[in-house]
C-alpha cells in the first residue's frame, strides 16, 4: 500500500505546536504517524513563517523556533516557486494564502490536504479532509 502523502495546512501546524484545544490531540496523532514513518507530511515554507509569527505572540522566539525545529524532523518543506505564486494569483480561490497552500500541495504531489477549513478549498482537485476525517479513514484501512 502506498504511503499517504499529506499536505498539512497552517491551522493544523498551529493546532499541534500551539497545543490548541480541542484540536491538539488529532494533530498529535497525525504527527505520531509521521514520526513512525507511516505517512509523509508536507508543509509549505509559508506555514513555517506564519506559525512562527503566531507562536511568538504567546511564547518566546527561542521556544517557537525549537518547536519548528522538532516539527521539521517529521515533515518535508515545500518551497514557494514563481510558478506557485503565479497560479495563486491567477486562480479562482478567494483567499490568496489558501491558493498558495493548494498549489503547493499539488506541486508536491500530495494525495490529501489536511485542514480544518475545508470550505476554503472547495476548488480543490485533491481530497480535503479534517484531521478527524483523515484519522478515521486511515485507521479503517490499517
Amino acid at each position: 500500500m502506498k504511503k499517504s502523502r499529506l499536505f498539512i495546512d497552517t491551522n493544523i501546524v498551529l493546532d499541534l505546536l500551539g497545543e490548541r484545544k480541542p484540536f491538539y490531540e488529532q494533530a498529535a496523532q497525525i504527527a505520531t504517524l509521521a514520526d513512525k514513518g507511516e505517512i509523509e507530511l508536507i508543509v509549505s515554507a509559508l506555514s513555517f513563517a506564519t506559525v512562527n509569527y503566531v507562536l511568538t505572540k504567546y511564547e518566546n522566539a527561542a521556544s517557537s523556533k525549537n518547536k519548528l525545529r522538532q516539527f521539521k524532523i517529521i515533515s518535508r518543506i515545500c518551497g514557494l516557486s514563481e510558478q506557485i505564486i503565479n497560479k495563486g494569483l491567477n486562480s479562482k480561490f478567494p483567499d490568496f494564502e489558501d491558493a498558495l497552500q493548494y498549489f503547493s500541495a499539488v506541486e508536491s504531489k500530495c494525495n490529501v490536504l489536511i485542514t480544518r477549513n475545508g470550505k476554503d478549498f472547495k476548488l480543490s482537485q485533491i481530497p480535503v479532509l479534517t484531521p478527524e476525517e483523515f484519522l478515521k479513514s486511515y485507521f479503517e484501512k490499517h
